[in-house]
């Protein structure tokens, strides 16, 4: 599985992270798109999740402004855990 953050906007009425995930078999795309409360969508084999953040937004802080490369990839990682670990109860 690979996981991409293709968008963000921390300046939307409601902050979001857009989420690319390659490499599912089908199943599980349809799995994840039944079974999560977040915003799903899957186009041809590609399975997209778009993320709300009400209270804090990752990428807000001085730090993240700085580094934001790092911080990126460490969403792109806690995502894919997530992700893994949802299919697990397939």
């Amino acid at each position: 599985m690979i996981v991409k953050i293709t968008n963000f906007d921390e300046n939307a009425e409601m902050p979001y992270i857009d989420y690319e995930v390659r490499g599912l078999l089908q199943i599980q795309m349809d799995f994840l798109n039944e079974n999560l409360e977040e915003e799903t969508s899957i186009d041809e084999d590609i399975f997209n999740i778009r993320l709300y953040f009400e209270d804090f937004f990752p990428f807000q802080s001085e730090v993240a402004k700085i580094r934001l490369d790092d911080f990126i990839a460490r969403e792109e990682i806690e995502m894919n855990v997530f992700l893994s670990s949802f299919l697990e109860d397939m």
